[in-house]
């Protein structure tokens, strides 16, 4: 199983990288079929990982995943998961 990892804690106070950061990896995972993108926004205040579920939630982006898991155990991690035709 292929996994990429996104960690947002040098760019968490800039707003257009950590697009740019989702947008990258997503489709990266996309264009070498990668099964698991694991994205860590940190614990914080939770307003990173709002940041980016809302990232994930947008019509164009969410056509590109099969689902998202939170971890159960660590508030602060995203799984991104993909079904390749």
């Amino acid at each position: 199983m292929s996994k990429l990892k996104l960690d947002l804690h040098d760019i968490y106070n800039k707003g257009y990288k950590i697009d740019k950061a989702l947008k990258d990896i997503m489709q990266e995972a996309v264009d070498r079929k990668i099964d698991i993108i694991e994205i860590i926004p940190g614990k914080g205040s939770g307003q990173l990982k709002k940041h980016v579920l809302r990232f994930l939630q947008q019509k164009h982006i969410k056509q590109m995943y099969d689902r998202i898991d939170k971890d159960s155990k660590n508030f602060g991690r995203i799984f991104v998961r993909f079904r390749h035709k």
